[in-house]
């Protein structure tokens, strides 16, 4: 229910069928949102042997990361350290019956391996780059799987659980646990991709009836109109962030037309009632997240929306307070009704920030905003030395003011000097006279240390932050992009009530007819109100979804995957035959051998030719020894 639709996100719901930096201890072991653990959900192999297998892949990178390495030793292609025996033997690690949970628990040892890099700091780097090797072996193992289907259902969507403090842990499946772990390189594979592909546009649903499995969409192929237009593929990702992004640009349009048509009176129009209704929506919204699931929700967008919407309903509180005014006590009620346009208009840069929460599923916006995360974390550092640096000179400045005249009066000019100094603003002039020659030479000193120091300071914080980001930009997008899926699939949600209709749901729906109405009837309720509410998507996604389903049939006709698309380069393709031509001897005979170093090359034809020698050598050895026998039998005669 509401905007960013809890239960999907929380794991909460009425039916419980349904349901390249380095992170501290805390990050990497918590979840990306609170998990609801429903005992209906079990491992689909019993945790202690996962947890077994979890303990020979961590064996098994402990030798093959002995010692501190250089990361591109582990990474780089055709690694001397990740060999393919290595992969091979860390498939082995859960045999042929476990062999599905091996990613999943890689990522574990992973999580393992960081937690270890914090509490042993002396061999934070060992451990660091062992962290690194499992993603490298997990990465290998998923694109080097054939089997798609096996892939897809048994590798990254079971879910299974290892044992902690004597306990099984909530069951989680590999798309999940990687994004919770920012794995990128796990992410950034070609079959993690298609599987978020695939989730995002609905071909993979959890079963209603058994939420630890995942099924294909059965109308997938289907090219008539009418099955795709079920109320159900509201639960599609990319239908409810496209619902999202029209109703947050539908609600910037009320804001617009609300902020440009003031009423002197003080009345309400109706874009006014419309706006302060979905506010009233994103508001409940938020506050059955936060009652749910408390302040593990708690984040930067949804403080960012939680104050939007605070100043709104202030607006409309000072509104109604201008409504209790009667018409001949005018001033009053213009007073609060200016008060009330004033917080309105006050809020107009967050309603277009606004826009960047359901816009991250572009590239362009998704990067941006990767960028910014991090530099917000970043500037955590400079906010913290600022704090304690304004706190120290401010006790002196103010100490000052008292020692002076004991009055101080002056502590506002102090806080104002303080504020125009860090924006890079200073103003001398009123400390010449400011306890001279302390206060002068004091705030000379508070300037060199806030502007030369601290902001520059910032300023490399931030280069190093988005270089970092920059450097690996495509896999953080992918990272925000599967986190983005993540959020509506990690649990299903029976009816999606996207705000501001999720007041529809709580008044209309939930409080008259849930607690009497048979569950069978109640849900068909649910679909009627849903299809006309989402009708116009509804049937503009059923016109795309027979499009794709046209594609899909062309696709497995072709002999191809349903997701394929036919590029310029694939069109002739089968009319060449290289082979035939010769075309394929030409190519291996011309191209050059990547695999290894060119000085182990010329090694190993060294090798060769000392064999030969060798051989030459003992030839020799023997027809000079074969002659000498000869010719001291023939003496001996």
């Amino acid at each position: 229910m509401g905007g960013l639709n809890w239960r999907k996100l929380l794991g909460w719901d009425r039916h419980p069928s349904h349901n390249h930096h380095d992170w501290s201890i805390h990050e990497t072991q918590r979840r990306l949102l609170p998990f609801h653990r429903d005992e209906s959900i079990v491992s689909a192999i019993p945790a202690p042997d996962v947890t077994k297998i979890a303990l020979r892949l961590r064996y098994l990178i402990e030798q093959c990361v002995p010692c501190e390495l250089e990361e591109l030793q582990v990474t780089r292609p055709h690694s001397k350290i990740i060999t393919p025996k290595v992969i091979k033997a860390a498939k082995e690690a859960g045999g042929l019956e476990n062999r599905a949970c091996v990613v999943y628990c890689l990522l574990v040892v992973k999580r393992w391996f960081k937690h270890q890099a914090i509490v042993e700091l002396w061999d934070a780097d060992l451990h660091q780059i062992r962290a690194v090797a499992c993603e490298v072996i997990a990465k290998q193992i998923i694109e080097g799987e054939d089997d798609m289907a096996y892939l897809l259902q048994s590798v990254l969507l079971k879910r299974y659980s290892i044992v902690v403090d004597g306990e099984a842990t909530p069951p989680v499946n590999v798309i999940e646990k990687a994004v919770d772990l920012h794995a990128l390189r796990v992410i950034g594979s070609s079959g993690y991709q298609k599987c978020i592909s695939y989730l995002w546009k609905g071909w993979l649903v959890q079963d209603e009836n058994d939420p630890a499995s995942f099924i294909d969409y059965k109308e997938r192929d289907n090219t008539t109109f009418l099955p795709h237009l079920d109320p159900d593929r509201m639960r599609a990702p990319m239908y409810q962030n496209a619902f999202q992004l029209i109703i947050s640009i539908l609600y910037l349009a009320l804001y617009t037309g609300a902020i440009n048509t003031i009423n002197p009176g003080g009345d309400l129009d109706f874009v006014e009632i419309l706006l302060y209704i979905f506010t009233i929506g994103f508001l409940f919204d938020e506050l059955t997240k936060f009652y749910k699931a408390g302040y593990h929700i708690l984040s930067f967008w949804n403080a960012f929306n939680n104050i939007l919407y605070s100043l709104l309903m202030v607006s409309l509180a000072m509104r109604i307070v201008a409504f209790t005014h009667p018409w001949d006590d005018g001033d009053s009620r213009r007073k609060f009704n200016q008060l009330s346009y004033n917080f309105l208009a006050f809020t107009a840069p967050m309603f277009w920030i606004r826009l960047l929460l359901y816009m991250d599923s572009f590239r362009f916006f998704g990067s941006m905003l990767v960028v910014l995360k991090v530099m917000m974390k970043e500037s955590i550092i400079f906010f913290a030395l600022l704090v304690v640096v304004i706190i120290g000179f401010l006790q002196a400045f103010i100490g000052m003011d008292y020692a002076d005249d004991m009055a101080g009066e002056d502590t506002i000019f102090i806080l104002q000097a303080m504020a125009n100094a860090i924006m890079q603003s200073p103003d001398f002039s009123g400390f010449e006279r400011f306890s001279p020659p302390f206060g002068i030479i004091l705030y000379y000193l508070f300037t060199f240390v806030v502007m030369i120091i601290l902001l520059n300071v910032l300023i490399a914080l931030y280069n190093s932050a988005y270089e970092d980001i920059y450097d690996n930009a495509d896999d953080e997008f992918l990272a925000l992009f599967s986190q983005k899926t993540v959020q509506f699939v990690r649990a299903p949600d029976e009816n999606v009530f996207i705000a501001p209709f999720n007041l529809i749901e709580i008044f209309l729906l939930i409080i008259p007819f849930e607690w009497w109405m048979p569950k069978a009837q109640y849900e068909r309720l649910n679909d009627i109100v849903m299809g006309i509410i989402y009708f116009p998507l509804l049937f503009c996604s059923a016109l795309f979804e027979v499009r794709s389903a046209k594609e899909i049939r062309s696709n497995r006709r072709r002999g191809e995957e349903d997701d394929d698309t036919e590029e310029e380069w694939e069109q002739m393709a089968d009319e060449i035959d290289f082979e035939g031509e010769g075309w394929v001897k030409k190519v291996d005979d011309s191209k050059a051998n990547v695999e290894d170093d060119l000085a182990v090359l010329e090694v190993r034809k060294l090798r060769e030719e000392v064999g030969q020698l060798k051989e030459l050598l003992e030839k020799l050895s023997t027809t000079l020894n074969n002659k000498a026998d000869d010719e001291s039998n023939e003496s001996l005669l």
